[in-house]
């Protein structure tokens, strides 16, 4: 088969490394795959797999204003000049959260051709993702839930949908996807091996380590406050910087924080180290305190370099690895922080003001 895998980015984080296994898995199995993407890959894709810079593919804030007809036909231009002709099957991910508005059209466009699609959503802007969610119902749904749908989830005999847990495949059967189109495909869990044995980064330093882009589902303010527990020899540390404009301030306040109070904490850990299996064998444990997930690799690569996890559980996620036999007796459900450590006056106050402005 030719088939087209599509993402926004390559960046390095976890829809890069399932790409990178699919095009592994797919070449090792006779496939040929074209990789496309808004922006050229940090790190080099497998040698069998190709690729193609589509720049409108990019978010939403920085794509070329193309409107969705005008990226179909990019799209399909750079597979024909891959392929030599159409592909069987383009793979897209993430397509309906609202990082680019014109792809679901797109793709609408590509089904009403004839074209075969795998869509597979790591995430959705349905679930904790109000903002996109609001671009997205205003922008290509002209403030019609219902139109929104049927742009963002269309049904035919050639549209397939690929989920990566039960949770997922749970919301997309009740919302009416047929069985016999709707897959459980969980992310193959792998590490390269690792190129070069790593001195501990830290001397004789216990390293905690968060190997996490520090996005605000990822509550790296918990990170923080497991800091204030540490022992006199213990780092903790998140290893990348969010790339989303939008991200940014508040990881800046983040850093000024634990700065100004001293805290035991190291941030952009992975862009000082190559081997990025090195850098997790060389923790003391590895930490989650991320509240959201689609997968949850966290939960599972620390086993591949015989390191223990420690950090915030979500059985929603987990559920499916608990059920397969892993042991994530190191997780809790709920950190809770004495009353009397806090101004309890000021703090319902202030609670009661953001939920208002939230709600």
């Amino acid at each position: 088969m030719r088939i087209v895998i599509g993402h926004f980015h390559l960046q390095t984080g976890g829809v890069t490394r399932v790409i990178e296994h699919a095009c592994a898995a797919l070449a090792a199995s006779g496939h040929e795959v074209l990789v496309v993407a808004g922006e050229a890959p940090r790190h080099s894709l497998p040698a069998s797999a190709g690729f193609a810079r589509i720049p409108s593919l990019t978010y939403e804030e920085r794509r070329p204003a193309l409107g969705p007809e005008a990226l179909a036909a990019e799209l399909q231009r750079s597979a024909r000049d891959h392929f030599g002709a159409p592909p069987d099957l383009w793979h897209l991910h993430n397509h309906a959260l609202g990082k680019n508005l014109a792809l679901p059209g797109a793709l609408v466009a590509l089904a009403t051709r004839g074209h075969r699609l795998l869509l597979q959503p790591h995430d959705f802007a349905e679930d904790g993702r109000p903002a996109l969610y609001d671009r997205l119902l205003r922008g290509i749904g002209g403030g019609d839930a219902g139109r929104l749908s049927a742009l963002l989830y269309p049904q035919a005999p050639q549209i397939h949908y690929a989920v990566l847990n039960s949770r997922d495949h749970a919301f997309l059967e009740a919302a009416g996807v047929p069985a016999e189109r709707l897959h459980l495909l969980p992310n193959a869990v792998s590490l390269p091996p690792s190129t070069q044995a790593l001195p501990h980064p830290f001397g004789s330093r216990r390293l905690w380590l968060y190997p996490t882009r520090a996005i605000r589902r990822k509550n790296l303010g918990e990170l923080l406050l497991w800091s204030l527990t540490a022992m006199g020899d213990d780092l903790l540390a998140a290893t990348q910087a969010p790339q989303n404009p939008a991200e940014q301030p508040r990881y800046r306040r983040w850093k000024a924080l634990a700065e100004e109070l001293g805290l035991p904490v190291a941030f952009e850990l992975g862009s000082r180290v190559a081997d990025f299996p090195a850098l997790l064998a060389s923790a003391h444990a590895l930490v989650t305190t991320s509240v959201a997930e689609g997968f949850g690799l966290a939960f599972l690569e620390p086993w591949l370099v015989g390191r223990p996890l420690a950090g915030r559980d979500i059985p929603e996620i987990t559920g499916d690895f608990a059920a397969a036999g892993l042991d994530l007796g190191g997780l809790y459900e709920r950190l809770e922080v004495p009353l009397d450590l806090l101004d309890e006056t000021g703090l319902r106050r202030r609670m009661g003001a953001a939920l208002r402005a939230s709600l």
